[in-house]
């Protein structure tokens, strides 16, 4: 949380500053300052040359500052100083102007109240930079920023230069006052400035004849996957973060919400599927509008979203990469709220309120969440129940907002890593559109199909069929609720249980070369993926990967893992998916032609019986080889060993595995209104040597009637319930599994003194195929 200075005096020096009035030559309009620019660019600031220790304070602060004011000044370097002193509109300002007031926020904010006998660089600068902050007195109109031609950009330059070498001193000292939290705040303000240059220069640019082009090699939007709606049940959330660490004040505080049961689309709106709404006469359409925005499409015009045009063979965008045909297949941009409502309402459709897209975002349901562009909501930008803005001029920064405005959700293209959250509070009004702004669907849930309320579904049907056999038995799938996915994490700790302590060691030790094989671009997927702990030792060893592809049934613990490893691996493209992997899985199509990489760790492979482990090798070749020109698989299998280390491993002295299985009838009651009495079944393990299994049973301690969904099953005393298998192998026995599904081991590794081996596979070629 922002922890703001308590010194509210900051248009006044403190007592203890002996500042002089500034003479001519400090002045930015004296003769040192006002001189023609000696260059064309100006220069970058080296802030190596400055004087300060190498291990301050606040190191960490110190290397975020210098990254920061860094990054800005590459931003800029591509501009020629012609382009930096203009205002293309009213809501946009001058790059000069962005320089300045970033700098300026630091001096007011940070310097003056936390630098003892800190000395302005120029006094003029409040007024002339001053963004929005009316308690700090007078500042010059918005609207008139681009008549600022004095001070220079060199002027300018030299004032950041002059902030940075007294900011730096700053975060090497060690002072009473801490201002950790007012440098936090103006380094994610000035992160805002680096999109605002953005989409400033951007607006600019598409004002010109010639189109310039700001970066020939920036990003492009990445292309969209075959798009989906979601189905979430409704209830009451909670929205908001509690986090301890920085964010806005807007985002707090946590507070609970209702929401009815929704659907959301798990990505943006295309241009293709926007030129639909144009050929439909979508902006001729009144009755498709709100008031006010068909008022002011009236007015300005429009017909199709901000910086399209249409030329004779067809519609053009302007980007920062200059002016470009549309790719349909893109993500559209630049619409404004009232643009994205009347699309909406032409799809028979709507916009997410916060509280879902937050909701949704959290779970991991959603693609493009912050590297394509903002998302309108339906919400009004309101403080949130117990929100109170700080009492300062600080306060001014989000609270004195909070009307007239619509809530953004996500981030775009053009914005800084790390620098949006999912509680994040994004604010426009809903005319504005020179933003990244793109619209995500939502609809009142008429179906739950996709929805838990399915799996709960299949669970029934599947618990029922195996409980109707002869032996009674049930699919290990449904081990893994969230509860469940948290017990195995437990198991996975007891000192019993060695195969995920086993297979870490020998990760750790042979990623090296697991991974050398893996071709540049490659996509990881990986087949049911939990916490993917294992899968961080493959990702920080393997920079090749481009993208993320984690499957799992327990659309819990993938929410969980995704949110994780989102924000460690930023830069790495997750597309999470809630699938059972032993089906026929659809995976994004963004794979094709891609080099695949499956990994299945944990021996999971033994859960399945021969024919069924054959089988599902078979389905991944068939899959996988079908999307990718080059495909492998990284495998981790459990050796045959003596029975008494197995028989400890699945049935642990503390008693996890037993609630485990347990857990499993425990689901049934939750889910499916079942009646099981754990208290009347016991965890067994035993070692079936003819198949070289170990297999769990939860076994009826008494004779007992147990209903489920209206069907009654009956278990004898001893009867049970076969609820696992864990297959154990020879090396031998595994090539032939591999060899009978069109699999050939091409490297495999093996851990002493408890044997446990990763296998690295590769689909045979058409010639080894038999």
């Amino acid at each position: 949380m922002l922890d703001t200075p308590t010194n509210d005096g900051l248009t006044e020096h403190e007592s203890n500053r002996e500042l002089t009035t500034p003479s001519q030559n400090d002045s930015l309009y004296g003769q040192e300052f006002g001189n023609e620019l000696q260059t064309e660019t100006p220069a970058r600031l080296n802030h190596t040359s400055i004087a300060s220790p190498t291990q301050g304070v606040h190191q960490d602060l110190l290397t975020r500052y210098n990254h920061l004011r860094d990054h800005t000044e590459e931003l800029v370097s591509k501009l020629e100083i012609e382009d930096m002193v203009v205002q293309s509109m009213s809501d946009a300002s001058p790059t000069a102007w962005h320089l300045a007031h970033t700098t300026w926020f630091f001096e007011t904010f940070v310097l003056l109240p936390y630098k003892a006998n800190y000395h302005l660089f120029d006094p003029s600068i409040a007024y002339l930079f001053n963004s929005y902050h009316e308690t700090l007195g007078p500042r010059h109109p918005r609207a008139r920023r681009g008549l600022i031609t004095r001070p220079s950009v060199k002027a300018i330059m030299a004032y950041r230069q002059y902030v940075d070498a007294h900011m730096r001193e700053l975060l090497c000292t060690e002072r009473t006052a801490n201002p950790k939290a007012v440098v936090e705040l103006g380094i994610a303000h000035e992160e805002q400035h680096q999109e605002l240059l953005l989409m400033d220069i951007l607006h600019l640019f598409a004002q010109s004849p010639s189109k310039p082009v700001y970066d020939e090699h920036g990003d492009a939007e990445q292309s969209l996957l075959p798009s989906k709606f979601i189905s979430i049940a409704g209830g009451l959330i909670s929205i908001g973060t509690t986090d301890s660490d920085f964010h806005f004040d807007n985002e707090g505080p946590a507070h609970k919400v209702w929401i009815e049961p929704y659907e959301i689309s798990d990505q943006l709106v295309t241009n293709g599927e926007w030129l639909e709404f144009m050929r439909a006469d979508g902006y001729r359409r009144v009755e498709l509008w709100l008031a006010d925005g068909w008022a002011i499409n009236q007015v300005e015009g429009w017909e199709a979203p901000m910086y399209w045009e249409h030329h004779v063979d067809g519609w053009y965008q302007m980007t920062l990469r200059g002016l470009l045909p549309i790719d349909e297949d893109a993500a559209v941009g630049h619409i404004s709220y009232y643009e994205a409502s009347a699309y909406a309402l032409w799809r028979e459709m709507r916009l997410p309120t916060e509280a879902e897209w937050e909701h949704a975002a959290k779970k991991g349901l959603l693609r493009q969440v912050d590297n394509v562009g903002w998302q309108w909501t339906q919400s009004a930008y309101h403080p949130y129940p117990g929100f109170r803005a700080a009492d300062n001029a600080i306060g001014e920064y989000n609270g004195k907002f909070m009307v007239g405005q619509m809530v953004l959700r996500g981030g775009a293209h053009a914005t800084p890593s790390k620098h949006t959250r999912l509680s994040y509070r994004n604010f426009y009004r809903p005319e504005q559109r020179w933003m990244f702004s793109g619209v995500r669907l939502a609809k009142d849930s008429c179906s739950l199909a996709d929805s838990p309320e399915k799996n709960t579904t299949q669970f029934a049907r599947d618990l029922i069929s195996g409980l109707s056999g002869q032996p009674k038995v049930t699919s290990p799938k449904y081990f893994y609720d969230a509860r469940g996915s948290e017990l195995f994490e437990a198991i996975c700790r007891t000192p019993e249980y060695y195969p995920t302590r086993t297979e870490m060691m020998l990760l750790r030790q042979s990623v090296a070369q697991i991974v050398a094989d893996i071709p540049m671009h490659s996509v990881l997927v990986e087949f049911g993926s939990g916490a993917s702990e294992k899968t961080r030792l493959i990702l920080d060893a393997a920079p090749q990967l481009s993208s993320y592809i984690p499957i799992d049934v327990s659309d819990g613990a993938l929410s969980k893992a995704t949110i994780r490893l989102r924000e460690d691996y930023p830069n790495l493209h997750i597309s999470p998916l809630v699938e059972d992997f032993t089906k026929d899985i659809q995976l994004p199509l963004s794979t094709t032609g891609k080099p695949i990489v499956a990994f299945f760790p944990g021996s999971t492979i033994g859960n399945f019986t021969p024919e069924e482990a054959c089988n599902l090798l078979v389905l991944w070749r068939e899959r996988l080889g079908h999307l990718g020109h080059e495909v492998q698989l990284i495998i981790g299998i459990d050796m045959v060993k003596d029975e008494g280390t197995l028989l400890a491993a699945y049935d642990d002295a503390q008693g996890v595995t037993a609630e485990f299985n347990k857990n499993l009838l425990l689901r049934a009651n939750r889910e499916l209104a079942a009646d099981f009495d754990i208290d009347r079944f016991y965890h067994r393990a035993i070692w079936n040597a003819s198949e070289q299994r170990i297999e769990m049973h939860l076994v009826s301690c008494v004779d007992q009637v147990v209903t489920i969904g209206g069907y009654r099953f009956s278990f004898h005393k001893g009867e049970f319930i076969h609820t696992e298998n864990s297959h154990k192998f020879t090396d031998g026995s595994f090539r032939r599994l591999c060899e009978q599904a069109g699999w050939s081991v091409s490297n495999h590794w093996i851990s002493s003194p408890i044997s446990f081996s990763i296998y690295q596979l590769r689909t045979l070629s058409p010639s080894q195929d038999k």
